[in-house]
């Protein structure tokens, strides 16, 4: 084993939540201003994985005051301090960048209801 595996698996999260793409999910993510560290809550629909390992990535979008918001998050940066699942939505489609484009209840996803 060479050293840049041995600190990809030293860096790998392995408590993650299992989600999908279209599901709804809650993220704390670890601010710092100045000396001092809190968290911050992001809640928003999944509409990208991407990467793998230590380097996979999610996309998360969210409307905020009427202007939508997306933001990108490492899964195994330390700086997330917790995921959590609030929802699960039915897609047929592993990116949903067309939802950019839509606005109100065309914007809206199909829950999934698991038994």
């Amino acid at each position: 084993m060479n050293k840049i595996e041995k600190i990809r698996r030293e860096n790998l999260k392995t408590d993650l939540p299992v989600f999908a793409v279209g599901d709804t999910l809650k993220l704390d993510v670890l601010i710092v201003e100045g000396d001092k560290e809190r968290s911050q809550a992001f809640t928003g629909t999944v509409i990208a994985r991407n990467g793998r390992g230590i380097t996979e990535s999610v996309t998360l979008r969210r409307i905020s005051y009427g202007q939508g918001v997306e933001r990108v998050f490492p899964l195994h940066s330390p700086r997330l301090a917790k995921i959590t699942v609030m929802k699960q939505g039915k897609v047929r489609r592993s990116k949903l960048y067309y939802l950019r484009g839509q606005v109100g209840k065309a914007a809206r996803i199909k829950d999934l209801h698991t038994s």
